[in-house]
């Protein structure tokens, strides 16, 4: 897929486009194509492991558990994120907010980390839409209750024949100003990619 992330603080915008494969919920590999300066830049997600190249030194760097909670590529968005990105079902158990057969256009459900999860939220809120179960906003709370980021999705396109939100964007409650933007200007799936395009040495091959 292609991919658009926009990057704004209260000083400053910017804007970095990559290309992104991923097979199945476990690899993942992306690629900066733009800016200049990032330009070759990539990630590789294998598992729970991660791993960023760095062209400008020719350096892959292992990201340990210590920094999973730092930020990608300078967004809002966390290493963690990533890692855990599909793992939704797996990490959580859910119960209903909104009961299921209730009017209205959207379905709200709670999910709170299952025992022994590794996860940093003590709680999520997730809206989806009725008709079509498409998500809506996920409201993250710490494990005091407190909301600390919002996930808002929009711009419902079909890729190949599937819909999904094509805009997402990540609002931290406790950094005023600040929200990163992913925009999928194009996604192919149920595409056959090679298990060899997610290795380290593919990642060290940049652009």
């Amino acid at each position: 897929g292609m991919v658009r992330m926009i990057i704004t603080t209260p000083h400053w915008t910017r804007e970095l486009k990559m290309k992104v494969w991923t097979k199945g919920e476990d690899l993942t590999l992306i690629r900066i194509t733009a800016p200049a300066r990032e330009r070759g830049m990539g990630t590789l997600k294998a598992g729970r492991e991660m791993w960023n190249y760095l062209p400008a030194v020719n350096k892959v760097i292992k990201i340990p558990p210590s920094m999973m909670m730092g930020s990608w590529m300078g967004s809002d968005f966390k290493n963690d994120d990533l890692v855990k990105e599909y793992r939704f079902v797996e990490d959580y158990s859910f119960e209903w907010v909104s009961a299921p057969d209730a009017e209205g256009a959207i379905i709200e459900i709670r999910g709170v980390p299952k025992p022994g999860r590794s996860i940093v939220w003590g709680s999520v809120h997730v809206t989806l839409r009725r008709k079509d179960l498409m998500p809506v906003s996920y409201l993250y709370y710490d494990e005091s209750g407190v909301p600390v980021r919002e996930i808002k999705f929009s711009e419902y396109k079909r890729f190949s024949g599937r819909l999904l939100p094509s805009v997402m964007e990540l609002n931290p409650l406790n950094k005023e100003g600040h929200k990163t933007m992913l925009i999928y200007e194009d996604l192919s799936l149920d595409v056959s990619i090679p298990a060899s395009i997610f290795s380290l040495r593919e990642l060290r091959r940049g652009l």
